[in-house]
C-alpha cells in the first residue's frame, strides 16, 4: 500500500480535539508532501525497524508507512494523541506498534535488541537535543544505522558546523567525532500547526569509525562541556573545571594554552579527551 488510506491529518486533528502542547514542545506538520520527503530521506527501510519519538497525531507516521516501513515503533508520551495513533494502527495492521512512554526513560538498546533500526522523528523541541546527545554517544557501533531528524535551524546548524565559526560548539563535536552528519533541507515555519518562531531543517546522520580510538564518550562529553562552557575564555582558563593542571593537560594534548574551544578541530577535542583520560589514570 502507497497510497494513505486515512482522512485528511487536519479533519483527524480536529475531530480528537488535538492542539500541540507547547509544554510539551509539540508542533505538527499537516503537509503530507514534505512529511514523505522526510521519509524518503531515511529510505529505503528494507529489514530495518523504524523507530519515531513523539509521532503526535501520526503526519510522519503516516509517511514512513507509505514509504515502506515495514515495522515501525512509535513511542508517544501524550495521551491525548493516542486514538488517533490506533487509527493508523488499524489501517495499516501487523506494521505500527505504539508505545506509551516517554523516550527519554526508554532502554532503547534492549528495547530494540540488536534489531537494526534506523530513527526518523520530528523530534520534540523539549527533549530533542537531550535524546540526540544520548544517542551520539552510545556505544559505537551504535544500535542505530541512521537518523534522519527534524532540529530547529540553529541546532541543525551547530551540528554541522565548523572550526572557526560562531556555531562550533560542543553539539559539532558529538556529531562529528564519529559521525557524518548533514543538514539535508530547510523546513520554513509555515509549515507547521502552530507555527514556531524559527525556521527547522532536516538532518541525516550516519556513524562511521572514530577519528581517534580508545576514548571514553564520558570524557569527550566532560571536555567539551568544560570547553565550551566559557567559550570567549582562553582554554587555559575554561578547562580548570576539569582539572587545576590545564597547561599540563593542553601540553599533552599538542594544543595551544591560549587558543579558545572554536579554534580546536575535532582531532584536537579527541586528543584533548585522550589526554585527559590519561592524567586521570596516572592519578
Amino acid at each position: 500500500m502507497t497510497h494513505d488510506p486515512l482522512p485528511p491529518l487536519r479533519d483527524v486533528i480536529a475531530r480528537h480535539g488535538l492542539r500541540a502542547s507547547k509544554a510539551l514542545g509539540q508542533n505538527f506538520i499537516l503537509d503530507l508532501n514534505l512529511t514523505r520527503r522526510i521519509a524518503r530521506a531515511a529510505a529505503p527501510f528494507d529489514e530495518c525497524v523504524v523507530y519515531e519519538v513523539g509521532p503526535g497525531p501520526g503526519g510522519l507516521t503516516r509517511a514512513l508507512l507509505m514509504e515502506g516501513a515495514t515495522r515501525l515503533v512509535a513511542v508517544e508520551r501524550d495521551s491525548r494523541t493516542l486514538p488517533a495513533l490506533e487509527e493508523i494502527k488499524a489501517a495499516w495492521p501487523n506494521r505500527l506498534e505504539v508505545i506509551a512512554d516517554d523516550a527519554m526513560a526508554l532502554d532503547e538498546k534492549a528495547l530494540f535488541a540488536g534489531r537494526p533500526v534506523k530513527i526518523v522523528s520530528n523530534l520534540p523541541y523539549n527533549v530533542g537535543t537531550a535524546l540526540f546527545v544520548r544517542w551520539m554517544t552510545a556505544d559505537w557501533q551504535p544500535w542505530w544505522q541512521s537518523l534522519t531528524l527534524m532540529f530547529q535551524r540553529e541546532v541543525a546548524e551547530r551540528i554541522v558546523a565548523q572550526p572557526d565559526s560562531k556555531t562550533y560548539g560542543r553539539l559539532s563535536v558529538l556529531s562529528q567525532w564519529r559521525a557524518d552528519p548533514r543538514i539535508l533541507f530547510n523546513v520554513p515555519a509555515s509549515a507547521f500547526t502552530p507555527p514556531p518562531k524559527v525556521a527547522s531543517a532536516i538532518i541525516h546522520v550516519t556513524p562511521r569509525a572514530p577519528r581517534m580510538e580508545g576514548i571514553d564518550p564520558k570524557s569527550m562529553e566532560r571536555v567539551t562541556e568544560a570547553a565550551f562552557g566559557q567559550r570567549r575564555k582562553m582554554l587555559r582558563a575554561s578547562l580548570k573545571t576539569l582539572t587545576p593542571k590545564t597547561e599540563e593537560l593542553l601540553e599533552r594534548a599538542g594544543i595551544t594554552p591560549t587558543q579558545r574551544a572554536e579554534t580546536v578541530d575535532i582531532v584536537g577535542f579527541c586528543k584533548l579527551a585522550l589526554a585527559w583520560q590519561a592524567m586521570n589514570d596516572k592519578a
